[in-house]
């Protein structure tokens, strides 16, 4: 069964820690206190603590008061449990051994010094002093005849009966090997006055009526005592190594039932009309049982729970089957006193530290009157933290043992197999990274100046910068900025289309004239803009396509294949590599070749063609004009470069051979240029070409190779009525025009200039070089 245990005062039941409660106290005041001791942990009472330890601490009948002695400097602490507080502190001049309550609250003590001094205490303070003749161990009150009694070192048993105000004779315990008497118990049923004697393990039993012994009972000494107890050094007396001592005992309120603590760490318990113990219970640690309490009315365990501690750990367990624990409790600090609260489920507890714990078990009981908010606050310190079991190891893997050169403590018990790896000590694995690694202190430090750096640059205000690609959502672009550049780009263009489109629209509906669409920047508020009207969804305001700007898994190479597939302008412009510059000679014959596969001079290059007996297809033509060596290196296309080959060994047969080679004759222009005009020359200079006259809109002149001239047009299909002879406006005096811009007649003409005539000559000569240097040299 899980049963829940809350520590509601102290350091985390279970806890344990190296730093001394002094150091942990001090840092306390400094604001420095460790996790383990802060977070998840509350203070009940408050100031439950003593300066450096507590040896006692019990409750007033009443329920109101709690009392506790401590040191150092000797001292007495009551606390007001209403208030939940300290009440009042009062010091003495011993430290004390043990006190009992005379009243039902706390206004009357009696202490018990480790000096053999006897105090009594009343509300006022400090009231009456005396002494016993040995040092004292335990003490007593018996209600009803009002007398204390004291158990000291010797085998007597003091009594001081405080209605009469003097000492009576003494108890004399009769019995071989008594070393004292460590505990007295008086029975609330039938008040039987029950001895725990130290050096022979028995416990006597008196009645004050008689003032003589009733019985003794002998505990199992041979089942108790432990192999190793006994000393095997020659020379040495191991009589005291047999001996068993009772250090605790508590009897139950049925009258019959006794729970015995011995000083092996066994607790018996007993039917006092039985000398054998029908239960017995070890504690596991050797250590002399402190405390002995039956606890009654437990809500889940119901009655006949047994409370057993020692310094160690206290164990709560059934009578009827001492062998499994209801509740284990392991203090942060060695355990000195325990005390149930009558009727509920909290344990007050002294110990060897500063903070006196104070642990709450809701299946032993309800909490206090005075602490019944406990109960709702429970559930909120189920998350309270407490230590792990290797908090202070690390774990590590073999390999990297190995690099630590700690391999060689696998099978030692410097190693905790676990898993795939083995916990080891945390201080020993500081120490080998250390020596492995000895700039690893300046490594991290490097690390640690660098990650504070970066939160502080998070820290500081940025200007926005202005120009594409600066945020997304808020965020700055990482990735693809040149795609986030041309979206905000288009953007800004359409939102200055949709501002001109509103400035015209304003203009018309005032009356004026539409204005023209001109591609003229219109300054806008972007304040204004944006209050007027929300900016369109676009890839950079859409935070489904956020990854695509700021999570570099979705950055575009522009450098693979099927980018250049999808983009052919964009990888052919686009490329970063440096570009050797072009030739005087390779401009011309990329001039020449983009001339052949436009189709230029289409008549001269078939007569060659014919001539040299080659013939190229249509096929070839096509794929020459999607060839580009340079814009593209590594395509491949046989036809293409078989065609691309053709050409270049044609112009260069061309180029190497003078001869064919036209040059523009050097006359005056007047007498070229009548000629260029009737004759058509294509050699004509573009000036000469200029003043000639247009030829016919719809026809195309064409002169063979043997001189014959050929003349075509298109007539026209919608008649011009402007057209006609006769109500042309501008026709010229005795001139009559017919077809396709001819005329007959003589009258002054007036020159038209055709586009191509205005424009100049689109198309390159064929056949000729004008003004190449290589030409010269040829000649030369």
């Amino acid at each position: 069964m899980d049963v829940k245990v809350y520590t509601v005062n102290g350091a985390v039941a279970g806890s344990s820690s190296s730093i001394p409660d002094w150091l942990i106290k001090k840092r306390a005041a400094k604001k420095r206190v460790s996790k383990e001791h802060v977070q998840g942990s509350i203070e009940l009472i408050q100031g439950f603590e003593f300066p450096e330890a507590s040896n006692k601490i019990k409750t007033t009948r009443d329920g109101h008061h709690a009392i506790a002695t401590g040191t150092y400097k000797p001292q007495t602490r009551v606390w007001d449990l209403d208030d939940l507080n300290l009440k009042f502190e009062r010091h003495s001049d011993a430290e004390n051994v043990d006190f009992i309550i005379l009243s039902d609250d706390w206004t009357k003590i009696m202490h018990l010094q480790n000096d053999r001094t006897i105090e009594l205490h009343t509300q006022g303070g400090f009231h009456y002093r005396t002494r016993i003749p040995r040092f004292g161990r335990s003490l007593a009150y018996h209600f009803p005849s009002c007398t204390a009694l004291f158990s000291a070192s010797g085998n007597e048993i003091y009594r001081l009966n405080l209605e009469q105000g003097r000492f009576l004779n003494p108890l004399v315990l009769q019995d071989d090997n008594i070393q004292g008497v460590n505990c007295i118990d008086i029975n609330p049923a039938h008040n039987l006055l029950a001895f725990g004697i130290d050096g022979n393990g028995t416990v006597q039993f008196w009645d004050l009526r008689s003032r003589s012994s009733v019985g003794v009972l002998r505990v199992p000494t041979s089942r108790l005592l432990r192999p190793t107890a006994r000393s095997t050094m020659p020379g040495v007396d191991d009589t005291d190594a047999l001996s068993i001592g009772i250090t605790a005992i508590s009897s139950r309120s049925d009258g019959l039932s006794y729970a015995v603590g011995t000083s092996t760490g066994h607790t018996l318990l007993y039917d006092i009309r039985s000398t054998r113990p029908f239960a017995l219970k070890d504690q596991g640690y050797g250590l002399p049982i402190r405390n002995l309490a039956w606890i009654e009315g437990s809500r889940l365990a119901g009655d006949g729970m047994v409370l057993s501690a020692d310094k160690k750990v206290v164990k709560i367990w059934d009578r009827n089957s001492p062998s499994s624990n209801f509740v284990s409790i392991t203090p942060a600090n060695d355990l000195n006193h325990i005390h149930h609260v009558p009727g509920s489920g909290l344990f007050l507890t002294a110990n060897e530290g500063i903070q006196m714990a104070t642990y709450y078990v809701p299946a032993l009981g309800p909490a206090p009157r005075w602490a019944s908010f406990l109960e709702n606050i429970t559930e909120e310190m189920e998350d309270s933290t407490t230590r792990s079991a290797y908090e202070d190891f690390k774990f590590v893997e073999r390999s990297e043992l190995k690099t630590l050169g700690l391999d060689h403590l696998i099978g030692t018990p410097a190693l905790k197999p676990y898993m795939h790896g083995y916990f080891l000590s945390l201080h020993l694995y500081d120490t080998a990274r250390v020596i492995a690694n000895p700039f690893a202190y300046a490594e991290h430090r490097e690390k640690l100046v660098k990650a504070r750096m970066e939160k502080l640059a998070e820290t500081r205000i940025r200007a926005k910068k202005g120009g594409a690609g600066t945020g997304v959502g808020g965020e700055e672009v990482k990735v693809n900025k040149a795609l986030a550049e041309r979206i905000e780009r288009g953007a800004e263009k359409e939102r200055k289309k949709e501002e001109r489109k509103k400035k015209r629209g304003t203009k018309g509906g005032d009356g004026e004239e539409e204005a023209m669409d001109v591609d003229v920047d219109v300054e806008v508020d972007a304040d204004e803009a944006d209050q007027t009207q929300p900016d369109k969804p676009t890839l950079l305001n859409d935070p489904r396509f956020k990854d695509l700007f700021l999570n570099p898994e979705f950055a575009v190479d522009e450098t693979t294949r099927e980018y250049a597939l999808l983009h052919p302008s964009a990888s052919g412009s686009g490329s970063k590599q440096k570009v050797r510059g072009k030739t005087a000679v390779e401009e011309e014959e990329e001039e020449s070749e983009k001339a052949s596969s436009d189709g230029m001079g289409e008549s001269e290059s078939e007569g060659e063609g014919e001539e040299e007996g080659d013939s190229d297809d249509s096929s070839d033509a096509g794929e020459l004009n999607k060839f580009d060596p340079r814009a593209r290196p590594g395509q491949k296309n046989e036809r293409a470069q078989q065609a691309y080959t053709r050409t270049r060994q044609n112009n260069r047969r061309s180029n190497a051979n003078p001869s064919n080679v036209n040059f523009v004759p050097l006359v005056p222009h007047t007498e070229t240029s009548t000629s260029a005009r009737k004759m058509g020359d294509k050699t004509a200079t573009f000036g000469q070409r200029r003043n000639a006259p247009a030829p016919a809109r719809g026809s195309a002149h064409t002169r063979g190779k043997e001189g014959g001239f050929e003349m075509s047009w298109v007539p026209s299909s919608n008649k011009d009525p402007s057209r006609d002879r006769g109500s042309r406006k501008d026709a010229r005096k005795g001139v009559e025009v017919f077809g396709a811009g001819m005329e007959r007649g003589d009258g002054e003409r007036t020159a038209v200039l055709s586009e191509s005539e205005r424009t100049g000559r689109s198309q390159r000569r064929k056949g000729m070089r004008s003004g190449s240097k290589n030409v010269f040299r040829h000649l030369g």
